[in-house]
């Protein structure tokens, strides 16, 4: 199967959820839930709240079924509606940490910050480097780290990491340059 008939699968599904079969919407979810997850807890660097994210994400998809327009790509549609709510969930946790102050980081009932642990697929890379990468990714400004993500981890070309984040082709080789440059720099200081 190309990549044209999955996403003519998709839309196809998708037209279908968006007249209330949740079966549908349940292929779709099961083909992206994985991808999306990883894509959560590389920008968020926690599997808990990447998990969350992603299931908020498809409750928010659902919703907007009858907005979704089945000429785009319904998996780039998706990994925007997470990319949102990873933004979103770092917005809440500033304001935590503004709210709360930096002693809150062990206080009972304190947001739940990066968890070091490596997933899976990166079993075969030594724990400990893997996790201090993924807490530096986390640690990003989203306008670096979402490039980043997109480009080098999720293997967009820049073009479609620029159609998916509303910026130029430029903008995103800039900012995934200056992102590599962030993370080498705070990775050599460690």
């Amino acid at each position: 199967m190309t990549a044209d008939s999955d996403d003519e699968e998709d839309s196809a599904l998708a037209r279908r959820a968006a007249r209330g079969d949740e079966r549908a919407f349940g292929q779709l979810m099961r083909r992206y839930k994985g991808p999306l997850h990883a894509l959560a807890r590389r920008h968020l660097g926690d599997r808990e709240a990447a998990l969350e994210v992603v299931q908020e994400g498809f409750v928010a998809a659902w919703k907007a079924l009858g907005r979704y327009d089945t000429a785009r790509p319904f998996g780039t549609w998706m990994r925007t509606i997470v990319l949102n709510k990873c933004r979103d969930r770092g917005r809440r946790l500033r304001v935590r940490r503004l709210v709360l102050g930096d002693r809150s980081i062990d206080a009972p009932g304190a947001p739940d910050y990066a968890d070091p642990a490596p997933g899976p697929e990166a079993a075969s890379l030594r724990g400990e480097q893997l996790a201090r990468l993924e807490m530096a990714i986390a640690r990003l400004p989203d306008q670096l780290k979402e490039p980043l993500i997109l480009t080098y981890l999720e293997g967009y070309s820049q073009q479609d990491a620029a159609a998916a984040l509303g910026v130029s082709v430029k903008a995103i080789e800039t900012r995934a340059y200056r992102a590599r440059k962030r993370l080498a720099d705070w990775l050599a200081d460690v």
